[in-house]
């Protein structure tokens, strides 16, 4: 951190939510939610298809994928191992411009640690990251005078991505 610099302005990652879209339910949104158990511990939710969509044969309310998030610790400590997945790169198209960044794993085999499951198949992933300031974005979430945060504690892209370059030690693409 540079000298000078407020405490409360450094980013930090907020969340890791892993998410597994198989389009339908079933057995295969099943296995989507064992293998996000087996890859963080912790019980996946059902997501459920918010617009009906008659070419993929989806009506409003259907459950077509599960989502786990992670927080603190744990979200560092699977992004550390998911970075290592991809060859620590990462392509700048990935990042939004409120420096949030998602990006996906093929195939779960490709993950430390995992082996392959016949009764899963094979199937892939993707991880979003929520990065933020440690001060100023709580004002968008609080319940009691919601406001937008000044300018200053919103998080540009090409700051979160150097500080995904310089914590991750991630090179970008």
């Amino acid at each position: 951190m540079s000298e000078g610099l407020n405490p409360m302005q450094a980013l930090a990652v907020e969340k890791v939510t892993l998410n597994v879209g198989v389009g339908t339910s079933g057995q295969e949104l099943e296995n989507a939610k064992l293998l996000l158990k087996r890859l963080t511990t912790r019980t996946p939710a059902t997501t459920y298809a918010r617009h009906r969509n008659p070419v993929f044969k989806l009506r409003k309310g259907d459950a077509i994928g599960a989502k786990v998030t992670l927080r603190k610790a744990p979200a560092l400590e699977l992004l550390n191992r998911a970075f290592d997945c991809v060859g620590r790169k990462l392509s700048a198209h990935s990042f939004d411009k409120r420096g949030n960044f998602a990006f996906g794993i093929r195939e779960y085999i490709d993950f430390p640690g995992m082996k392959y499951d016949p009764q899963i198949g094979m199937m892939g992933f993707e991880l979003a990251v929520t990065v933020k300031r440690k001060g100023g974005a709580r004002v968008l979430t609080r319940r009691r005078g919601k406001a937008q945060p000044r300018n200053k504690y919103s998080v540009k892209k090409q700051e979160s991505m150097d500080f995904v370059k310089s914590m991750f030690n991630v090179e970008l693409v």
